[in-house]
């Protein structure tokens, strides 16, 4: 008597190629360009901050609405909190961006 060992379970098969056809941003982000992007940026409340803060976000967003910033003190009144909402239009834009103003020497930290 001859055992035959036949599988019924079919043979591996290779995953499906991955579509190419998207734009490379598209991979590299889960941001759709151009869009609203709001980022905030704290630092010690002295003069000029705020205004720092605008230029930086006019070199980077030339429609950029300084009447939409919001601050928010810190409890104790030290620090300052600003956020900035900038139209984005590219990662490399808002990797920029984020390098400027944290490399500021007024501000503290970027979120």
């Amino acid at each position: 008597m001859s055992l035959s060992m036949t599988s019924s379970t079919p043979p591996p098969t290779n995953p499906p190629e991955p579509d190419t056809t998207e734009p490379q941003a598209r991979k590299d982000s889960l941001i759709e360009y151009p869009s609203l992007f709001p980022i905030k940026v704290m630092g010690t409340k002295v003069d000029g901050l705020v205004h720092a803060i605008t230029h930086i976000a006019h070199q980077f967003d030339p429609s950029f609405d300084a009447s939409t910033i919001e601050l928010r003190e810190s409890k104790g009144g030290k620090y300052l909190g600003v956020t900035i909402t900038v139209t984005a239009t590219s990662r490399e834009q808002l990797d920029e961006l984020y390098c400027t103003l944290s490399t500021h020497p007024m501000v503290k930290v970027v979120l």
